[in-house]
């Protein structure tokens, strides 16, 4: 099959439609150069027809022709990454209140210094913590920035076009008591995540049928060689002893893949409490 005559009408279709620019020139040659760049915008090439080769005419880009295709392909780009963020967002199941967590509006202390550092580094280097099943154990009392900390490297990592779920037990159990069909299509959601952060843990109910739950769902994380942050307001103390066995199966197979990471200090609910107070004590007691 002779292709020339086809090769021929595209390299005269592509000439046709070639936009010519007011600066544009044509050369000694007679082909079409660019006024900017003064590359070429078209060429010769030699096409081998039967047993001689003919000179074909056809349009060719230039350096500023390559640099707007270039831009075109970065805004494409960039346009189809928020659309998979976003996406990976919309099915993240993270809370309202932690969509816009992000290191930089971390508040740092001498208490949860250290632990912003790590956060970041485990962050940073999700790749390698995904290859080793790493995970951490956030664990300390209430408000101490436990929850806010796992929110940072989920946003983090949306951010980078990993996918993440942060939820926590008491959601995933209503959604299964309401319909019990879902449980299969959440163990499945969980186990395509890249990471899953369980914030909470020790909140949800205490029954066995909770409790085995909650026991399936971590051992199908840890089977799958995939890693997971838990937040806690349970002690490692409480959890490295616990003597139930119900219980300790749970425990034994965090401690397996997690590091723990104490958060301390006065409670930032607190703190922010005590703060109104004050600056409203200032406001009504100003003029006494």
């Amino acid at each position: 099959m002779d292709l020339f005559p086809i090769i021929e009408g595209i390299a005269k279709r592509g000439l046709e439609n070639q936009v010519i620019k007011e600066c544009d020139y044509y050369g000694e040659d007679g082909l079409l150069v660019c006024g900017v760049c003064h590359e070429p915008r078209q060429e010769i090439a030699p096409w081998k027809v039967g047993d001689k080769t003919v000179d074909l005419k056809r349009a060719r880009s230039c350096k500023c022709d390559r640099d707007i295709a270039e831009q075109k392909k970065r805004e494409e780009q960039m346009k189809e990454d928020m659309e998979y963020i976003a996406r990976l967002r919309e099915l993240s199941l993270m809370d309202t209140k932690f969509k816009n967590a992000v290191f930089d509006s971390f508040k740092t202390n001498k208490e949860n210094e250290r632990n912003l550092k790590l956060c970041k580094r485990y962050a940073t280097a999700f790749d390698k913590m995904m290859e080793k099943a790493q995970g951490l154990l956030m664990w300390g009392d209430v408000g101490t920035g436990k929850s806010f900390a796992a929110a940072c490297i989920a946003n983090y990592l949306l951010d980078h076009k990993t996918s993440v779920i942060m939820t926590s037990f008491v959601k995933i159990l209503e959604i299964i008591d309401k319909d019990r069909d879902e449980e299969s299509a959440i163990i499945a959601r969980l186990g395509r995540a890249k990471l899953v952060i369980f914030d909470d843990l020790g909140a949800e109910r205490s029954t066995d049928y909770a409790i085995e739950k909650v026991y399936n769902i971590i051992d199908s994380r840890y089977r799958s060689g995939l890693p997971m942050i838990l937040t806690t307001n349970l002690t490692l103390d409480a959890m490295q002893n616990e003597t139930d066995i119900r219980y300790k199966r749970i425990f034994d197979r965090i401690f397996e893949t997690c590091y723990p990471m104490q958060f301390t200090g006065v409670s930032w609910r607190m703190r922010s409490a005590y703060q109104r107070f004050s600056e409203m004590e200032s406001l009504l007691t100003d003029n006494e």
